[in-house]
């Protein structure tokens, strides 16, 4: 059985590294692309993409927007960009409310949907590199994450592990495991085995109790 999966990005992002044979590539071209890799019977649904400014909306048009489109998924793929984010609050943009709504539960006709899985797919910036994300440790061997320029609520579900298994390196602590809820990889190592990534996010799900999630916009 096909998964179904919604995505959510910010469309209009250009600051990604140009897709072979697009010279002006948004994150919108990578949601082309995401597809030509998934299996044919997985079902995407794709976030807002319009533009529209949430500032006038009220929480129920934002929830009739959102509901029925992620209501049916169990896996969400966030596409993280340089540019994700911009200097309006954080109530006014798509993607935290799209990643709220991939957490709660939501009933319609009488049934309730579970919490999705997401899965945080890095996107190379306009330099091929992905730096402003993470880096590597040579030394301790892990990878050194940037989550101060995430959303709120994507930052809350990371490192978000209720009992965490750590070892010191020369006084930093390393976490190993599963530590956050939102699993996050390289646009290319995630090419290279989508279906691991995508199960190792459902994994996660299943074990969400061990986690603290965090529901709610700021």
């Amino acid at each position: 059985m096909g998964k179904k999966i919604f995505v959510s990005y910010k469309y209009s992002d250009g600051n990604v590294q140009n897709l072979p044979g697009n010279y002006f590539t948004t994150v919108r071209h990578y949601v082309d692309e995401l597809q030509l890799h998934l299996k044919a019977e997985d079902h995407i649904n794709k976030g807002e993409n319009d533009g529209e400014s949430l500032a006038t909306l009220a929480d129920t048009s934002i929830s009739s927007k959102l509901g029925d489109k992620i209501y049916d998924s169990t896996v969400t793929i966030v596409l993280i960009s340089k540019g994700m984010k911009d200097t309006t609050p954080e109530r006014d943009q798509w993607i935290p409310w799209e990643i709220s709504y991939s957490l709660r539960e939501q009933s319609r006709a009488g049934r309730i949907s579970k919490t999705n899985a997401i899965l945080a797919v890095i996107l190379p910036d306009s330099n091929g590199s992905y730096d402003y994300f993470y880096t590597h440790d040579s030394i301790c061997n892990c990878y050194n994450y940037n989550t101060a320029n995430l959303f709120s609520i994507i930052k809350g579900n990371m490192f978000n592990k209720k009992e965490n298994t750590t070892y010191d390196c020369y006084g930093k602590t390393v976490y190993t495991g599963n530590f956050s809820f939102i699993h996050s990889v390289k646009w290319t190592d995630f090419l290279g085995n989508v279906d691991r990534h995508l199960d190792t996010a459902l994994e996660i799900c299943s074990n969400k109790a061990q986690y603290n999630l965090k529901k709610t916009i700021d």
